[in-house]
């Protein structure tokens, strides 16, 4: 064991006072035998830099030659705060342990984004509750009606994404004329980086469904609304509701209906093009339906993964590619990826 363990609060300690009056204050400090001028001669280092490494560390248990659990610390804590309180210069340990990603940029934490995103949060709920008591008149007509697509539904969720992103955000959409008919059932594939997301894809006023967590539907207002409009429950890391989830897609689009998938399975931290799962083209390449790949741009910088209560300010860009048809489902991935990620290229 060496003095400088029983302070484990400094990790470098710098002495700058002369020899003499260092000398004077281990005297006082330790009065015993073996801890006199002799063992400090052999302590005092000539660079004043190392002095800890090559100075106090020499002297170890056995040269001092005392019991060291008899050693009072409070006492001799004075002498270090009257004599060296000046002369000793702490570094601490946790300097330099932070890292540019550590956190967040300053300019994603501003005041002025939670303002928006109370005031984002507020008007989206302000509108759902009144436009849920549309849906809840129109339901028994669309069961009877319009099982499958629910486009009534459908219209009303446009209006309702509609009107909470339009007075916070500017959406900017390309290639519409690629967008299939309402009578035509598609797979929507799309990259995923936000919370917005589903705003913007709903804002396209096509009747297609989502796949969405179990968890989401317990939700009042929203978990109601995502029920009538037939979006599909999934349990996570559960292999059983997956391949239920894919049978009832193909259901679906055998019927008529058109179906939207996040083919990463969650939303980029860092909004990079993640690996796509083959589940939602095995399901085009089993139908024959064609895949629409959509390419979203911006909603992960206005609205950041794991920041969901921030709304920075900025421009959402919606590019819709032309549709891919096919029967292998590995080369609907691949190409429907390649088609995103050369977009997302093209914006970087």
């Amino acid at each position: 064991m060496e003095v400088a363990a029983a302070y484990p609060s400094f990790s470098l300690l710098h002495l700058r006072s002369r020899k003499s009056s260092t000398h004077s204050c281990l005297s006082r400090l330790c009065p015993y035998k073996g801890l006199g001028c002799s063992a400090y001669n052999q302590a005092v280092l000539r660079n004043p830099y190392s002095s800890a490494q090559n100075g106090f560390q020499r002297i170890t248990r056995k040269r001092v030659g005392f019991s060291w659990p008899n050693f009072d610390l409070k006492l001799n804590r004075r002498c270090y705060d009257s004599k060296l309180s000046r002369n000793v210069v702490v570094r601490s340990q946790l300097a330099g342990t932070g890292t540019p990603d550590a956190a967040y940029p300053l300019s994603e934490l501003k005041l002025g984004s939670k303002v928006r995103g109370i005031c984002f949060y507020a008007v989206t709920a302000v509108v759902a509750i009144f436009l849920i008591v549309l849906m809840l008149v129109g339901h028994p007509f669309v069961l009877l009606l319009d099982r499958y697509r629910r486009k009534f539904h459908h219209f009303i969720a446009k209006l309702w994404a509609t009107l909470t992103v339009s007075p916070f955000l500017k959406l900017e959409i390309e290639g519409l004329e690629n967008l299939p008919s309402s009578d035509t059932p598609a797979v929507y594939v799309s990259n995923h980086q936000s919370f917005l997301d589903i705003y913007t894809l709903l804002t396209l006023g096509k009747s297609f469904k989502f796949i969405s967590k179990t968890g989401i539907f317990l939700f009042p207002v929203i978990g109601w609304a995502m029920s009538m409009m037939g979006v599909i429950p999934l349990k996570r890391m559960d292999s059983r509701s997956q391949l239920e989830c894919l049978k009832r897609c193909m259901e679906l689009i055998k019927k008529g209906a058109s179906v939207c998938f996040f083919p990463e399975g969650t939303r980029s931290k860092d909004g990079k093009l993640g690996a796509f799962k083959k589940g939602a083209f095995s399901v085009a390449a089993k139908t024959g339906v064609p895949v629409v790949p959509i390419t979203l741009m911006g909603t992960g910088k206005i609205m950041p993964s794991g920041m969901e209560g921030m709304l920075n300010e900025g421009t959402i860009k919606v590019v819709i590619h032309k549709p891919i048809q096919g029967h292998d489902a590995g080369e609907l991935c691949n190409e429907a990826r390649n088609s995103i990620a050369d977009a997302l290229g093209l914006q970087s």
